[in-house]
């Protein structure tokens, strides 16, 4: 019996394998995989881990199966699997929108013992945050696995199953924001005859210094935001120029037209 199967072996997967093969954690033999790619089943197999001839093969030889393929994928996977599934096992899901509920329904096992979780691309260079929510059944050692899984590739926080599709802009959706972001102010800088590398760099060390500012100083946003800004000044003018141009409403709708996409992902 394997301690932990994938079902599906792109980048994400990667990016887990890795951390718990760097970690320790788990040792290769300890793994097996399948995916419909040769090619990412190659890159697994060139770590050492088994490669498997179906998804079920793998649901039926591991005793933490981790589902990680596209959501449109999830249907088809799981009505194959669903035959080799017990209930002693549990299953790990990566699939954005797809309920511990749909998940059980599928599998036709009530009582299957789920963690959802929500990780986001870092985790391929070990700097990811992961939400992870218990679902019912799951026990203490059984949950404790699956947060130091996700552990040895970045920073875990403990997530009601209700909130799992809130959750989503915050973490999982949200570093495709900060790179447009970044774009952003890349070619602003260009334009005004910055090299576009060079403002990419700076820009980059200043999210790097202001998140360890949040996460170190023990100050509040506001206290934060007032530190840099002086009343009539360049930064109070960046802001109120923000302001005006509607940043809040602008993030705030587009976080929930992604936390109504994963909802209709989920049905």
């Amino acid at each position: 019996m394997y301690q932990l199967g994938f079902i599906g072996a792109g980048n994400m997967a990667s990016a887990i394998l890795g951390g718990a093969l760097r970690s320790g954690a788990l040792s290769p033999r300890q793994i097996c995989a399948f995916d419909v790619s040769p090619e990412r089943c190659s890159l697994f197999s060139d770590k050492g881990v088994s490669i498997l001839p179906s998804g079920a093969q793998v649901a039926a030889e591991s005793r933490f199966i981790l589902l990680a393929v596209k959501p449109q994928n999830v249907e088809a996977v799981l009505t194959e699997a669903a035959s080799a599934f017990s209930p002693e096992k549990t299953l790990i899901s990566i699939a954005a929108g797809v309920s511990a509920d749909c998940i059980r329904r599928l599998l036709g096992c009530s009582t299957a013992k789920i963690v959802l979780v929500m990780p986001n691309t870092p985790l391929l260079i070990g700097e990811g945050a992961v939400a992870v929510s218990r679902g019912e059944g799951v026990g203490e050692e059984e949950f404790a696995f699956v947060k130091s899984l996700f552990s040895s590739a970045g920073k875990v926080e403990e997530i009601p199953p209700s909130l799992m599709n809130e959750v989503i802009p915050i973490n999982g959706s949200s570093p495709a924001m900060v790179y447009l972001l970044a774009q952003i102010v890349s070619e602003y800088a260009q334009g005004k005859g910055i090299p576009y590398d060079t403002a990419n760099r700076l820009f980059c060390q200043t999210l790097i210094g202001s998140a360890q500012m949040m996460l170190q100083s023990g100050k509040s946003h506001q206290e934060l935001i007032d530190m840099v800004t002086s009343p009539g000044g360049t930064t109070y003018k960046m802001l109120d120029g923000l302001k005006e141009g509607g940043l809040s409403h602008a993030v705030e709708d587009s976080f929930d037209r992604c936390i109504r996409r994963a909802y209709e992902l989920g049905k």
